[in-house]
């Protein structure tokens, strides 16, 4: 990405849910960990390529469209001892600020909410490049990661187990995949 100009990609981007995904990792029965993902969300971005630290990105989640390839465990997610998803039906993002790192390497730190708790979240993300499609479309993409304490949020349903430790582990990876196309 070295040789590309970074200003050209100056605008606001529309996030493509179709080829992007918002998952998370979660370690179960202290043995192994469990995936999912959010298949309902949306999401803009305004990249300043002359000036990262102005960019700015905004992400809005439906909680009763996760999917961890189980449907009792996604119903019990939703439920009261979890998400709640009658009174909190989204969780948002919110970014308050940027950083370019170096290389492809960034770094936006912003608000997130869930149950309607919000609390600072950084994301490292790695910028992947920037093409035009076959349609004409203008797209950038990024690989992001970060980790959460879920009791930050009041998520704190868990039950101990026979041989010690929990069922359920207080940190979860979050793992962001995202094709943004740039708006008209």
């Amino acid at each position: 990405m070295t040789n590309l100009d970074l200003t050209t990609l100056t605008g606001g981007y529309s996030i493509d849910t179709a080829h992007s995904t918002i998952g998370f990792t979660v370690r179960h029965a202290m043995v192994t960990n469990v995936k999912g993902k959010f298949l309902d969300f949306s999401g803009s971005l305004h990249l300043d390529g002359g000036d990262p630290s102005a960019s700015t990105a905004s992400i809005d989640v439906k909680m009763d469209s996760i999917d961890t390839g189980s449907a009792d465990r996604d119903g019990h997610l939703k439920s009261a001892d979890f998400f709640k998803i009658e009174e909190f039906p989204t969780m948002t993002f919110r970014s308050t600020s940027a950083e370019a790192l170096g290389d492809e390497d960034y770094r936006i730190t912003g608000d997130l909410t869930i149950l309607g708790t919000t609390k600072p979240l950084t994301i490292d993300l790695e910028f992947n490049g920037a093409a035009k499609d076959p349609f004409g479309n203008e797209r950038v993409g990024f690989e992001g990661k970060a980790e959460i304490k879920r009791s930050e949020w009041g998520l704190t349903w868990n039950a101990a187990l026979e041989t010690g430790g929990v069922l359920i582990s207080d940190k979860i990876k979050l793992n962001f995949d995202i094709s943004a196309i740039k708006n008209a």
